[in-house]
């Protein structure tokens, strides 16, 4: 019993903080109607900026500053910022499929330097030895999973209820408006491109966000934990539970997360051994499927954007329209 309730909190842990990237991507796509392929960058430089200032010092690699936990965390996500606001500036002028492959192209130069930079990243054998906050007082085993589970819930929560409040208020609307029509918000006086750099870096810090617990809850980030397949993870997450929609945002993450924890049980417990060497493969084959499957069945997802119309002739009357496309 006990395996199991510590299971179900390792599970709750990894769904949640995927929960937060994706509530970062659904501020662009959802939206703002930035195509970001590049997740992986942001997600990568939250964790790598985060045990880089956090941990202790360590030879072989830059980093090793004992930061207060907190201040490393910022740094990580302040680490994601920059680079969001970089790369937003050289990408954000294309549209959809460019911006796409550009984005995309920024994932897999970071996951390279990331690799390949030894005297600044650790290389292939990454960044170790992080000291897990608050350690020495919970230590290692069930009791620290649990606290540290409630913390990334009260960090999950704060996120959606700024990323409610932001969809809500006028910012919000401009955000839509410009994902809608662009033409017409800049007649009106808006400057297109400055809102979707303000969206682009915001949705990055939240990725880095997350980036950063995922660093803090394993101890540990290398190569490996920034591959563009996490990428895809999180798309697959967003689209299955409905662009535009942060409940549907969050209810996609722990979905897709639950899909892929129960494929690579089933593949390991039930396939022959011969297809247990291709576990990895038939997963990614997997999320590609789940992607391409719901564009074609539901690509509005299970949990479509639920937009606020006001009803004409009526004051201060709304209405919800469902699956707004």
């Amino acid at each position: 019993m006990i395996g199991i309730i510590s299971y179900l909190v390792f599970f709750t842990t990894v769904a949640s903080i995927l929960g937060i990237a994706v509530l970062g991507l659904n501020l662009q796509w959802g939206n703002t109607g930035l195509f970001n392929g590049g997740v992986v960058a942001s997600f990568g430089a939250g964790a790598y900026g985060t045990l880089m200032l956090g941990g202790p010092a360590q030879d072989g690699h830059l980093g090793g500053f004992g930061l207060f936990y907190p201040l490393a965390l910022l740094g990580g996500m302040l680490a994601a910022g920059v680079l969001a606001w970089i790369v937003g500036k050289l990408t954000l002028r294309l549209r959809h499929d460019y911006l796409a492959i550009a984005t995309f192209g920024v994932a897999v130069a970071f996951e390279n330097v990331m690799r390949n930079a030894t005297s600044i990243t650790g290389g292939a054998q990454g960044i170790r030895g992080f000291e897990r906050p608050l350690r020495d007082v919970l230590g290692d085993g069930f009791t620290y999973n649990a606290v540290f589970l409630a913390g990334v819930l009260v960090v999950l929560l704060l996120v959606y209820v700024f990323l409610e409040r932001l969809t809500v208020s006028p910012f919000g609307r401009l955000l839509r408006a410009i994902r809608e029509d662009e033409t017409a918000a800049r007649s009106l006086g808006k400057s297109p491109d400055r809102i979707r750099l303000i969206s682009f870096v915001t949705g990055s810090v939240i990725i880095g966000l997350a980036g950063g617990l995922y660093g803090t809850f394993y101890a540990f980030v290398s190569p490996q934990d920034v591959l563009p397949i996490l990428t895809f993870q999180i798309w697959a997450m967003l689209i299955v539970g409905g662009a535009g929609n942060t409940r549907g945002a969050l209810a996609g993450a722990f979905l897709i997360w639950g899909a892929w924890t129960f494929s690579g049980w089933a593949l390991s417990r039930f396939a022959p051994v011969e297809a247990q060497l291709y576990t990895g493969s038939i997963q990614f084959v997997l999320i590609g499927m789940v992607i391409v499957g719901m564009l074609l069945w539901r690509p509005q997802g299970l949990f479509p954007e639920r937009l606020i119309v006001s009803q004409p002739g009526r004051n201060r009357e709304k209405t919800q329209v469902e699956g707004f496309t």
